[in-house]
């Protein structure tokens, strides 16, 4: 008594890889296969190449905002003064501070002053916005203490002043040079305001990553920002780092109790909260888009298996007058057919995993052979293309590939399974 073979026997696999082989002459669809093979692998590639780009661009977005600002900023609501004007400066800002740093969830608290002059020097002149911190403050700061590039030495900070390269670059300043600020809301007189003029030296210049931050961005001493601003005394906010920042809406029910019932809190989210949920709709609409290029060079699987089925008709009529099952024709097919995908797929991630690796490099040569400017800083916030490659990714661009490929391989398969072997061989 006979045995039915199990499903997917080896002799399945040898029938299929020798159709798969099969010259043109002898009935093969061999070029099919081939363009069905060549398809899935851009299409994966794309697909990874797009999904390490996109995660690399949030990612390295993300750390600029975290690794030059605050995650969170405390103000205080105004209340009017002896002289009847609205003050929302920070009189208790050290207690304040003290009281945030208690917080187990608080890296970091920092009175600040901020204000917005005007940068001269060598007759340029270009808007920068100050910040104030103390130098024991500003080395907490990961992307202006330990910057991608910089000049000078932070600890000369409290000699001077620290300046974003594209500050530097736009005044064409150095280290050592001394840019005069401007500031129009200067010494009241029986005249008007004077507008206050303030010389100081550059004894820092840092490249944060940011092109944004690195042109507008300047660091001045605590004590001497309140005494150029006028605010002696006092600060104009808190900047908050926590441990955790992804997590920062579960935090500010203890930071508003610490910081008193003045306080207002401004966090990170909120400040970029537009642009990060544009790059969230992005990324999902390129993962369609890329996904619909994915099913297009599956669909080529499709095309190669229904010529397949007709040139083999004749070798489809004998195998069953010889006893395969209509399952066993169906598998034969379901394997060609899968085969091309899973070969297609995985060379797809491999050139995929090998384009995030060597971004920089690939780049490199693109804006070489461009003749350079491919990239512009100024538009795109970043000065490199970033890429991370995650795992995560690279499975959901395999489950993707391989389940479409899969699925199309059910339809031909199934046709040729039921193709009646009376009708195959009539005319042979």
């Amino acid at each position: 008594m006979s045995r039915n073979p199990a499903p997917f026997a080896a002799f399945e696999w040898m029938i299929a890889w020798r159709f798969l082989r099969a010259r043109r002459a002898e009935g093969g669809v061999s070029v099919m296969t081939w363009i069905s093979l060549i398809g899935i692998t851009l299409a994966v590639f794309a697909l990874i190449a797009t999904l390490a780009v996109r995660s690399g661009f949030r990612s390295e977005l993300v750390d600029t905002i975290l690794g030059a600002n605050a995650h969170i900023t405390v103000y205080q609501l105004p209340i009017a003064n002896e002289a009847g004007q609205l003050d929302r400066k920070i009189y208790d800002y050290q207690d304040m501070a003290d009281r945030l740093r208690a917080l187990a969830s608080v890296s970091r608290a920092a009175p600040l002053v901020k204000g917005q002059v005007m940068a001269s020097f060598g007759g340029k002149n270009t808007g920068v916005q100050v910040f104030g911190l103390s130098p024991k403050d500003l080395n907490t700061l990961p992307r202006i203490a330990a910057p991608e590039n910089f000049q000078g030495t932070i600890e000369d900070f409290d000699r001077g002043i620290a300046i974003g390269s594209g500050v530097a670059r736009l005044l064409n300043a150095r280290l050592g040079d001394s840019v005069k600020l401007i500031s129009p809301d200067g010494v009241k007189t029986a005249f008007g305001t004077s507008p206050r003029v303030k010389s100081y030296p550059i004894t820092y210049i840092f490249t944060a990553g940011r092109y944004d931050i690195d042109k507008t961005r300047l660091y001045m001493p605590f004590s001497e920002a309140q005494a150029y601003f006028n605010t002696e005394g006092a600060a104009d906010e808190i900047e908050v780092m926590v441990t955790n920042p992804e997590q920062i809406e579960a935090l500010i029910p203890d930071l508003l109790h610490a910081a008193g019932p003045r306080a207002q809190l401004w966090s990170w989210k909120e400040a970029s909260g537009n642009f990060l949920r544009a790059l969230q709709i992005e990324d999902n609409v390129m993962f369609i888009i890329m996904s619909i290029l994915v099913l297009i060079a599956a669909m080529n699987i499709i095309s190669g298996l229904v010529m397949l089925v007709k040139n083999k008709g004749r070798d489809i009529g004998i195998l069953r007058t010889m006893g395969l099952s209509e399952g066993a024709i169906m598998r034969i097919f379901f394997i060609c057919g899968a085969g091309t995908g899973l070969i297609g797929t995985g060379f797809g991630v491999i050139l995929g995993c090998l384009f995030a690796i060597y971004i920089d490099t690939i780049f490199s040569l693109v804006n070489y052979l461009a003749g350079g400017g491919v990239w512009d800083p100024s538009i795109r916030g970043l000065y490199t293309i970033p890429a991370e490659l995650y795992l995560s990714d690279v499975l959901s661009a395999i489950g993707l590939s391989l389940g479409l490929s899969f699925f199309i391989t059910l339809f031909p398969a199934r046709r040729a399974a039921r193709l009646n072997p009376v009708e195959a061989l009539r005319y042979e």
